[in-house]
């Protein structure tokens, strides 16, 4: 819905300004601001290795309550040690002072650059300089979804509407995301974890001179929904959307997404209403990953696995996440070359029950193995919908009624010259 934004729901301010932290002269620090205190889900990475703004959002996030989002690009923050700490800490606090809020109400943000302590003279003064200058508009939105970026090539948005009795309420979110992506998010309940901060490391990017590529997303919504409702329904749609998408399966140290509900709509949602809010959020969230895996480094065409007929959803995830990160499957789909043979094996390999004598595989709509055995079809012909700029890889086991999809993308000699050289 191009005419719906982030801040379309109604509750919400936002900005982005450049501090001076990228390289390039796009905003690099966001704020996104609640008029009222949110009800409030975040998923965060489970990288052992995370950094000190996903320790720091893993305690505010636990009490299901937000008013604000601050972060910043170019610089992760991760592998920062106990400064890192006080630094995310203190993005949290300036925000507060600003906003009108208490600290532990602020969840804070970062991505870039992995073990460089934050530039704070910066940063404090880009949280200040944006804080003057929040608004509802669609410009306000788009400074925001810019201030998020690293490697991308663009920004990333979708949106919905969903009837709530008499209520019309609206649902909005943006994302990054374009490297370093195979997220295994898990939504935050109760007190957070202790441990370090940390990251790992990656660097020079299409546009950066180091970043860490992670998945950062952000949604809002005017819906009058509890938190516990929230997690409820935001966990199983974090596993089928953006744990769903990979580019090189590398968890990042950074991976957040958040859910804040404003409230400003009256209508009260009842079970029946819930439903179609979920799914609602599923739509908007699945459009994100989608445009992640689209505008994957170096990616030339987007590639929808879907296995169905597994024993059960998890194990048809697991069979397409196979196929999904496989390096041979993903060179073959750069080649546009149907070499059905990788798929069938990373399927098998996912190590969940799979019998490839009862399966069968369609590349782009065409049969090519069926019960164990190579069909009979026109090579060159597949091979041209191959180049196409999207291609679907769909197995059915035939096993149960377990169905997954995973959204990937090929891999290109440009993925490979963006990394080789990620930090020198």
């Amino acid at each position: 819905m191009p005419d719906l934004h982030l801040l379309s729901p109604r509750g919400f301010r936002a900005g982005g300004v450049h501090a001076g932290i990228k390289t390039t002269d796009t905003p690099d620090i966001g704020l996104l601001v609640a008029d009222a205190p949110a009800a409030a889900v975040a998923a965060f990475t489970t990288n052992k290795v995370f950094a000190a703004p996903v320790k720091v959002g893993r305690i505010h996030a636990a009490g299901g309550r937000l008013r604000a989002v601050v972060l910043n690009s170019g610089n992760a923050n991760a592998c920062t040690g106990r400064q890192g700490e006080r630094d995310a800490f203190r993005m949290c606090t300036l925000a507060a002072e600003l906003v009108g809020c208490d600290a532990a109400h602020v969840l804070p943000s970062s991505t870039g650059i992995i073990g460089h302590p934050l530039p704070m003279e910066k940063v404090e003064a880009g949280i200040r300089d944006v804080a003057q200058y929040l608004g509802d508009s669609l410009e306000h939105a788009l400074l925001f979804g810019s201030a998020i970026l690293t490697t991308d090539t663009k920004r990333k948005a979708a949106a919905a509407t969903v009837k709530i009795g008499r209520e019309t309420v609206t649902l909005a979110g943006v994302c990054k995301g374009a490297g370093m992506i195979g997220p295994r998010m898990a939504v935050q309940v109760g007190a957070a974890a202790g441990g370090g901060a940390g990251g790992a490391a990656k660097a020079k990017g299409r546009s950066l001179k180091g970043r860490s590529a992670t998945l950062l997303s952000y949604l809002t919504t005017d819906a009058k929904i509890a938190p516990a409702a929230l997690r409820k329904l935001f966990a199983p749609t974090v596993d089928a959307s953006f744990n769903a998408v990979t580019i090189d399966d590398h968890t990042s140290t950074n991976d957040t997404a958040v859910l804040l509900a404003s409230g400003a709509s009256a209508a009260v949602a009842g079970d029946r209403d819930l439903a179609k809010f979920k799914a609602a959020l599923d739509e908007v969230c699945q459009s994100l990953a989608y445009q992640i895996a689209a505008d994957g480094e170096g990616a030339t065409k987007v590639v929808v696995v879907r296995v169905r007929g597994a024993d059960t959803d998890a194990d048809a995830r697991a069979m397409a996440r196979a196929i999904a990160n496989s390096p041979l499957v993903k060179c073959a789909m750069n080649g546009n070359d149907p070499n059905w043979g990788r798929i069938v094996s990373a399927a098998g390999l996912a190590g969940v029950p799979f019998d490839p004598d009862r399966a069968t595989l369609t590349l782009q709509g065409t049969a090519v193995f069926r019960n164990g055995q190579p069909l009979t079809y026109d090579a060159a012909a597949v091979s041209t919908r191959l180049a196409e700029p999207e291609v679907r890889v769909d197995l059915t086991c035939k096993q149960g009624k377990g169905d997954g999809t995973v959204w990937t993308c090929d891999l290109s000699k440009e993925y490979v010259s963006i990394n080789a050289d990620y930090h020198t």
